[in-house]
Formats: C-alpha cells, structure tokens, sequence
C-alpha cells in the first residue's frame, strides 16, 4: 500500500479510494422535499340525540364495578394471622360508631352506617364524597 492509500483508506476494485466514493454518493443525493406548513386539525361536529346525556349514559351502563363496604382497617404479622380461631376478636382502627367506608374499585365515594333489613344487612349513605376530596385522596 502506498502512503496517501494509508491516509486516505483503502481503494475499492475500480481505483477509487474510499474517501472519493463516500463523497460522490453524499453528491449524488437529493435533499429532502419541503414540507408543506402545518395545517389545524378540523373535526366533525359531535351530533346530539333528542335524548341528551342520557345516550351517552347508556354507553358505560354495562360496566362491571366492584363495590365494598370497609368498615375498619389493621396490619399484622403473617404469624398473628396464622394464629387466629373461631372466636378471635381482631381489633381495628377504627371507634364504635364511625362510619364505614364505600369503595368503588378501591376509591373511597361514600361514607354510611350498617343497617338490618328483611334481615339482611346494608348500608346507608351518609355522606357522599366530593369531587374535591376525590382529588386530594389520590396525591
């Protein structure tokens, strides 16, 4: 190999060293097309029925939730929890008397106390949460 081949690479089968044939292929190239300037979107008009919100209620009726009623919490060791019988009494944390907790799919909505009828039991609602609320639970 020659001095200038060593500077320069190495020469392909038609003479040409490699520095010349990137530089031709970069000349042979075109520049991109201009793109056209940006457009804003448009989008169809949303059609109302006569009936309103209640067609678009419709659509999420079929929605599967799950719906629990807390009515106190606590934290225990897997060996306390393997020790519990017929009988125990496991204390929680919350007081006689305060309000059990609504969930749905584990968000708090509603707060409301036990009651007994046809002799099943159910809860009533006493407090609805508010949107607010809501919102400062999740942070």
């Amino acid at each position: 190999m020659t001095e200038n081949q060593i500077e320069t690479g190495s020469t392909a089968n038609n003479g040409k060293s490699i520095d010349d044939q990137w530089s031709e292929a970069f000349s042979e190239t075109q520049p991109a097309p201009q793109q056209s300037a940006a457009k804003p979107a448009s989008f169809n008009t949303l059609k109302t029925e006569s009936t309103g919100s209640v067609a678009n209620l419709e659509m999420i009726l079929d929605i599967p939730i799950t719906i629990s009623v807390e009515i106190g919490r606590t934290r225990m060791l897997v060996n306390d929890l393997l020790q519990l019988g017929q009988g125990t009494v496991v204390e929680l944390e919350k007081l006689a008397g305060e309000p059990m907790e609504i969930l749905v799919n584990g968000k708090l909505i509603a707060r409301g106390e036990a009651v007994v009828v046809n002799e099943k039991f159910g809860v009533k609602l006493t407090d609805i949460v508010s949107p607010t609320e809501r919102i400062n639970k999740l942070k």
